[in-house]
């Protein structure tokens, strides 16, 4: 199960989109993608590793270039939260720099051809394994999910318990309307991190259909490894542009979502 020499291309596509898994619990209630949870934390640790390497010989005089690399990064990030959240809260700029950081490490796997993965796992007895963890809806659901956690306690931090139930059963119709404030404020709520996380998986699973289908074709003899060669620089070329870009916006609506949550209605 190995090439698409051995497999049709649709079976090639499908063997790559498939998530190692482990069932975990009794009778294999929660199904683990391991390939997913291995990935994004290994990303998350070659980040704050390259981070630390920055600090690790900083200096207040003329920085070296890593170092001055990384404070350019994080003062853009910083100017981004600065400049969209108003509130009191200390927080959002780790939150963002988290996000947009840790998204974009794991975007950034995008650019590596899938066989460059699969087949060295494959020589020690792993066939599956999907590489780019945002485009696993698993992962981007679990950061939406802390997202809509920290909104809820941005929330009842800035308005208390009370003003925050009270705002949800009157606002916006009043407080005669409870019922049709209640449904408006829950579809409100629950459509936030949803779009966040659907939004950046099927933008991360849709390349990555492509560039499989680009993989496929530059296996179909001399004038499909050409076009393959040339579409797949094209596409490469544009996901430059696509993988930061997600990355972005994901960071961005959190902290609009997160400053949202602290307004009074």
């Amino acid at each position: 199960m190995s090439g698409a020499a051995e497999l049709t291309p649709t079976e090639y596509i499908q063997h790559h989109l498939k998530n190692l898994t482990v069932q975990v619990g009794e009778g294999g209630f929660w199904t683990l993608h391991l390939d997913t949870f291995i990935t994004a934390v290994l990303m998350g640790l070659v980040i704050v590793f390259a981070f630390w390497l920055a600090t690790r010989k900083a200096t207040s005089g003329v920085p070296g270039k890593w170092q001055a690399f990384v404070e350019i990064c994080l003062e853009f990030v910083d100017k981004q939260a600065r400049d969209t959240y108003h509130g009191p809260s200390k927080l959002v700029t780790p939150i963002a720099i988290t996000l947009f950081f840790w998204i974009l490490m794991m975007n950034l796997l995008k650019m590596i051809p899938a066989d460059f993965i699969a087949k060295p796992l494959e020589l020690v007895g792993v066939h599956y394994w999907k590489p780019v963890p945002t485009a696993d809806v698993n992962a981007t659901l679990g950061m939406s999910i802390s997202v809509f956690f920290l909104m809820l306690f941005f929330a009842i931090r800035s308005k208390g318990l009370g003003g925050f139930t009270k705002e949800f059963l009157t606002a916006p119709f009043g407080k005669w309307m409870v019922p049709f404030n209640l449904i408006l404020n829950i579809v409100e709520w629950l459509s936030k991190p949803i779009s966040l996380a659907m939004r950046l998986f099927g933008n991360m699973f849709g390349g990555e259909i492509v560039f499989l289908l680009i993989w496929v074709l530059g296996g179909a003899g001399i004038l499909g490894a050409l076009a393959g060669g040339a579409f797949g620089l094209g596409w490469m070329l544009f996901h430059l542009l696509v993988i930061p870009l997600q990355a972005f916006i994901f960071m961005m609506l959190s902290i609009v979502y997160l400053s949202l949550s602290e307004d009074a209605h």
